[in-house]
């Protein structure tokens, strides 16, 4: 596996693209991959947690970068070379100016939190990616493994022309704990189920890159 980018979007803030933006990169490193994190968000979510690490840690393991709509193309085939991953985390809205994330991936991550928010903002996003030809998965978030919501999702989702991610990632605080101090869920707890379920997902995603 080499020179992949995986872009992580989705229309509506809050669906937890930082999160697994974050999560995926550190499985993909674990697994001995270069990784780099390109933050294309004005709100530089993932910039902050890449700071935070490198003030924790002498060697944060990745390389970060940033870029604004129009050089975002630029720095992926920069990145690309020199990495077998680049993790991009886009801001939450569908526009021409995320046109060149989207065109740019390997793979387009779509994470939808278990809430009809989430859903009714999904169709935009997958309508984009399908002009732009590339694959898609989503991704259901922070879900509650016993609620009626989330079956109602999954059942809504398996009515439109997409694929799903079959690992489901659960409403786990470890991940807002983690972030907050520049780690990984699984950095922090290797055997733990946060762990066990973000390696589960990166497996799936790295059978279709």
């Amino acid at each position: 596996m080499a020179g992949h980018i995986l872009t992580l979007a989705q229309q509506k803030g809050g669906a937890g693209k930082t999160t697994l933006a974050v999560n995926l990169a550190c499985i993909a490193a674990t697994r001995g991959l270069r990784v780099a994190l390109l933050d294309t968000d004005p709100q530089g979510s993932l910039g902050r947690w890449f700071m935070t690490r490198r003030d924790r840690v002498e060697d944060p393991g990745f390389t970060f970068s940033t870029a604004s709509a129009w050089g975002v193309s630029y720095e992926c085939d920069k990145l690309v070379r020199d990495h077998d991953l680049v993790v991009v985390d886009t801001p939450p809205k569908v526009d021409a100016d995320l046109r060149p994330a989207l065109r740019a991936a390997s793979l387009i991550v779509v994470p939808v939190a278990i809430s009809h928010l989430d859903l009714w903002a999904l169709g935009s996003v997958l309508e984009l990616a399908q002009r732009e030809r590339r694959a898609t998965r989503v991704v259901l978030n922070r879900a509650a493994p016993r609620a009626r919501l989330t079956g109602d999702v999954e059942r809504a989702i398996a009515e439109l022309d997409t694929e799903r991610a079959q690992t489901i990632i659960r409403n786990r605080v470890i991940y807002a704990e983690t972030l907050g101090h520049g780690a990984g869920a699984a950095e922090t707890k290797p055997t733990g189920p946060a762990a066990a379920e973000m390696a589960a997902l990166w497996d799936e995603l790295a059978a279709v890159l």
